[in-house]
């Protein structure tokens, strides 16, 4: 449903956000390892992350990336998705047809539409701070 960048993203976003919540800022590589991405693939991420003002850099030999703890619980994972992938998401076709709305459905265009609804309404209503604090209290994971 997301491209591998977009998961990454949000990954990416989560791991920075639980080490911000205990005032760690946290390596490209540290970032990379974590995620399971490689690491040339997870800079381009975190820049796109950076330039749509979701995570902050910090350079120098104390640098890394944060999120502000302040932050943290007003960001939405739609940001995450609109940064990395747009909002083509919430408009394309189930099927994958080029020309499919109201007046030329495909065969699942009203459910799928359903489906779209939904996945909007969860990614605009659940905060980066609830997915870290589930991470930290060992409630969910982002490693098997």
């Amino acid at each position: 449903m997301f491209s591998k960048a977009c998961e990454y993203g949000i990954k990416a976003s989560i791991f920075i956000a639980t080490n911000s919540f205990e005032g760690k800022r946290v390596s490209p590589k540290e970032i990379a390892m974590e995620i399971d991405s490689p690491q040339a693939f997870t800079a381009k991420i975190l820049q796109a992350l950076v330039k749509h003002d979701i995570i902050n850099s910090i350079k120098g030999a104390y640098g890394g990336f944060e999120i502000s703890r302040d932050k943290i619980a007003t960001i939405k994972l739609n940001q995450i998705v609109k940064a990395i992938d747009g909002d083509s998401i919430y408009n394309g076709c189930g099927l994958g047809l080029h020309k499919c709305d109201e007046a030329h459905p495909c065969p699942v265009h009203d459910k799928f539409k359903a489906i779209r609804d939904g996945l909007k309404h969860m990614l605009e209503n659940t905060s980066l701070e609830e997915l870290a604090l589930n991470i930290k209290s060992g409630a969910s994971f982002l490693k098997v």
